[in-house]
């Protein structure tokens, strides 16, 4: 089998991840080789095949390390290990076997930023007391007021708490997320000897990346946060923007730099080609140029389309403006529509048929860009954001009373009911699934014409074939709901609008859609080839 790495490769000479496409493993909703209901990492494995036959060229693993999944493994005990429900370091190192053999590299997170309320770190802080070198690991203060009993600064966490909690002997520790995820202090020097040694052992066992977690807050200035009379505290950096707020001292400081040239240096000490992503939630794409300079990340995680609603003109301002930001320093973008964190983007674009549609012709003409590509697993399948019972809700963000479970439900592999082959017992996985999701098994769609599982594997096809890194993006003249562009003799078209618009002549490689002439529907992309 030729990879689609190895197929990428040959196209530009260039490292496998500048224009890789990633696909997004979540190991608790993949595939589930024991029975219990829970993806896990032997899973995984197993569907190996599907995806190389797909035509992606990595795989990123969101966390399978031992925690009390409080954040369903963002709250981690040991960063060396596998959790005991996901499976063992054994079945680490067979998936990693696996993958490489079918050419995939493999893309694992690494999350600084905090540990669990249960790493015995945190355990020892508690006990040791204020001022111990144990409790300075973390970011523990004395509080305000009187009798110490207001919070040292007015931040808010991103779940929307306080993000100070208050511990027996009267101090307080910072937890930008929830309160069983304590922030580390990186101005301790165990702390960065920590993750070296974490980055190596993970380098040995032969990864080729880590996306890495928060990567915009692991340094913070701990003072109040100043915003405009009549705003309230956000740790949103987005919102805080738009309040006119530009001084944030809880992301993205100065200092968190030093770490990634640190760390860079040591991945570039391993033979092959590894690299860092970043997940940076920074105000603008101009921002991450701070993170992609040549000594830091390879990449970084780019979502103002993906924070966009279906709009030809704002999907045009995110294209530009992060081609534009991005072209004085050389750095290659990423494009991204859906992931763990979001509401996919197939339910953003509307309901029903309409919205499959839209998220289709969207994804066909984020394939035609320069840089890479991250997809989110189930999205080859056309799934939608689910909408759970909230006696099955488990996230700790649960904003409006279904935080991020909606785009966490397991995927359907096969058969006409629940767990529609997530694995081999007969009860709903860890979430519960749609039953109305038999049509959009990948057994179902595999060998379907139109289904949206073959369209995906046409279009990472075409990309392979039509795609070429050194041919930049040049707009073209079109209705203001039509966002046109070319790479060469590749041109590309997405009508946005709610009437067909006019497509000149050229040889079509691939559409969204239905098959298209002269005209290009509403909600539909087309890959068109022709010289002039």
């Amino acid at each position: 089998m030729t990879s689609a790495a190895s197929g990428n490769r040959a196209l530009v000479d260039a490292p496998w991840w500048r224009e890789a496409v990633t696909y997004q493993i979540y190991p608790r909703s993949f595939a589930d080789a024991d029975g219990d209901g829970t993806g896990d990492l032997a899973g995984i494995t197993s569907r190996l095949d599907y995806l190389a036959d797909l035509g992606v060229d990595a795989i990123w693993l969101s966390p399978f390390y031992p925690s009390p999944q409080i954040d369903y493994g963002y709250d981690v005990v040991d960063a060396r290990g596998v959790d005991p429900a996901l499976g063992t370091l054994a079945d680490a190192e067979d998936l990693l076997a696996k993958a490489h053999g079918l050419g995939l590299k493999v893309i694992i997170d690494l999350i600084p930023n905090h540990t669990s309320s249960a790493h015995p770190w945190f355990t020892e802080a508690l006990e040791a007391g204020p001022g111990s070198p144990e409790r300075d690991r973390y970011l523990f203060r004395d509080g305000r007021g009187v009798d110490g009993d207001e919070p040292p600064t007015n931040w808010r966490s991103v779940f929307g708490e306080p993000a100070w909690t208050r511990v027996e002997d009267g101090q307080w520790y910072l937890h930008m997320f929830d309160k069983e995820e304590p922030d580390l202090n990186w101005r301790h020097p165990e702390v960065a000897e920590e993750f070296r040694s974490v980055l190596r052992w993970w380098l040995g066992l032969g990864v080729d990346g880590f996306r890495v977690d928060v990567a915009h807050g692991l340094v913070k200035a701990l003072r109040d946060q100043h915003v405009p009379a009549g705003e309230s505290p956000n740790s949103d950096p987005a919102v805080m923007y738009d309040v006119g707020v530009e001084d944030d001292p809880m992301w993205d400081h100065p200092d968190v730099h030093e770490i990634y040239r640190d760390w860079h240096d040591l991945i570039s000490s391993y033979p092959g080609e590894r690299m860092m992503v970043a997940e940076a939630w920074t105000q603008g794409p101009a921002d991450l140029r701070g993170y992609l300079r040549s000594d830091e990340f390879e990449q970084a995680f780019n979502f103002q389309w993906l924070q966009s609603p279906w709009s030809a003109q704002q999907f045009t301002e995110a294209i530009m403006s992060t081609l534009d930001a991005l072209r004085p320093s050389r750095a290659w973008p990423t494009w991204v529509l859906s992931n763990h964190d979001a509401v996919r983007h197939r339910t953003r674009y509307g309901d029903g048929a309409q919205a499959l549609a839209r998220a289709r012709a969207a994804t066909l003409a984020m394939l035609a860009l320069p840089g890479a590509a991250y997809l989110y697993q189930g999205e080859e399948l056309g799934l939608p954001h689910v909408q759970l019972p909230p006696e099955y809700q488990e996230d700790p963000w649960a904003e409006g009373g279904n935080g991020r479970d909606g785009c966490r439900v397991p995927l359907p592999w096969s058969g006409d009911a629940p767990p529609f082959g997530f694995g081999p017992g007969d009860g709903q996985p860890w979430l519960p699934q749609p039953v109305q999701w038999t049509d959009l098994t990948v057994a179902a769609q595999t060998g379907r014409t139109g289904s949206t599982l073959e369209f995906y594997r046409s279009a990472l096809a075409a990309r392979r074939r039509h795609v070429r890194g050194d041919e930049e993006v040049k707009f073209l003249d079109a209705p203001d709901d039509v966002i046109a562009f070319r790479r060469g003799r590749l041109k590309v078209f997405l009508n946005c609008g709610a009437t067909p618009t006019p497509l000149p002549p050229g040889e079509v490689v691939i559409c969204s859609g239905e098959p298209v002439v002269a005209e290009l529907p509403p909600d539909t992309a087309v890959w068109l080839l022709g010289d002039d």
